[in-house]
This record gives C-alpha cells, sequence and structure tokens, in this order.
C-alpha cells in the first residue's frame, strides 16, 4: 500500500521548479490535506517552491515557512513534506539531498513527513515514469517510501506537453519573491490555470 499520493498539480509544480532553474539545486515545500493526518496515504496535494540559491536552514527560510504555515492553515492544509533536487545529474539519492536538515525539522513536527527527491534522470520534455523518489523518517534517518502519482500516465502526458510550450518559466518561487515582493510566492494564478490545464487531459 502506499504511504502518499502525490496530486498532479503538486508533481507539476515541483516538476516546473527543477525545469525553471536547471543549473541549481532547488528546493520546496508539500502540503497535504489536514484529513490524511494518521491515515494512509498522505494526500500531497501542493508543492510550494522555496528557493534556487541557498536552500539551507536560514532566516530566509524561518520567516518562508512562517508564511507558508500560516496561508495553509487557512486553506485546511498542513507542512506534511519538503523536497529537493541537485543540480548535479547523478545526484538522485537522499544522502545527497540539499537542505535535508529543513526536512529533518518537519519530520519532528509531523513523524509521517515524506522527502521527495527529484530525479533528474528522469526528468525530461517526454517524461514516462515520475521523476521523483519519496522517502519516509524512521528511527531518525530517511528511508524509501512508498507513494503513487495521481493518474500517473495522464499526468506525465500533461507535464511533457507543459513543459514543451514553455510553461515552467510562470513558476514563482521564495527567492524570486524577495527580488521582487510583487512576485507571488503562492503561485495562486498558476494554480488556477494548472487546475484549468490539467483537467483537460
Amino acid at each position: 500500500m502506499s504511504e502518499y499520493k502525490i496530486q498532479s498539480r503538486a508533481y507539476t509544480k515541483l516538476v516546473f521548479h527543477a525545469a525553471k532553474f536547471p543549473h541549481c539545486a532547488v528546493n520546496g515545500i508539500l502540503l497535504a490535506e489536514k484529513e490524511s493526518v494518521g491515515k494512509k496515504p498522505i494526500i500531497i496535494v501542493d508543492a510550494i517552491p522555496l528557493f534556487h540559491q541557498c536552500l539551507f536552514l536560514s532566516p530566509m527560510s524561518e520567516i518562508a515557512l512562517t508564511q507558508i504555515e500560516s496561508m495553509a492553515e487557512s486553506n485546511g492544509l498542513f507542512i506534511a513534506g519538503y523536497y529537493a533536487g541537485s543540480e548535479l545529474y547523478h545526484e538522485n539519492g537522499v544522502d545527497k539531498t540539499p537542505g535535508l536538515k529543513l526536512a529533518d525539522k518537519i519530520a519532528e513536527n509531523f513523524p509521517q513527513a515524506c522527502c521527495a527527491v527529484i530525479d533528474n534522470r528522469h526528468l525530461s520534455l517526454d517524461q514516462t515514469k515520475p521523476a521523483l523518489s519519496v522517502y519516509k523518517h524512521s528511527e531518525n534517518r530517511w528511508t524509501h517510501g512508498a507513494f503513487t502519482l495521481e493518474n500517473s500516465k495522464i499526468t506525465l502526458e500533461a507535464v511533457s506537453s507543459l513543459l514543451k510550450k514553455g510553461a515552467m518559466k510562470d513558476i514563482v518561487d521564495f527567492d524570486n519573491h524577495l527580488d521582487n515582493p510583487e512576485d507571488d510566492w503562492t503561485n495562486s494564478s498558476l494554480n488556477h490555470d494548472l487546475n484549468q490545464l490539467l483537467a483537460m487531459y
């Protein structure tokens, strides 16, 4: 049985984040429905892009987490995980995950937290399998966890099509927001567009 279910919008956004900054390591936060606490699978409904410059615990990450937590609370969601991707093609394991201490901190507050690692080997314009490995926190370390991608075949086809159209350029992370406060780190417009576009596939 899968321990996590990643919905299409969450997967699309974390792939977009990595694709927008292919020369950088990226990271972000995963949000789940409060109703899934204590149940299996934990349903990951959204991804909030954090940084593509400095991925480690810092005052800026603390500020970001506080704002994300507040936004999630008002939408019936909570911080349930962390995602990251390396700028190096072959570094796809959890041990090499940038900013892993941030994932550890999330797991302190939510023991069922997951850490999703973007697998650069499968990050392409024609995705045939999820470009992702998911880990769970157990006995103070991260071990492989089972996950499913919502409507996997359709989601991968949709993401591939959107990447070919350059849609990843529209995603905003917290670094972008810090550079220009008018940039919306919640990606509300993109979320709306993704909900409509993904429904077409």
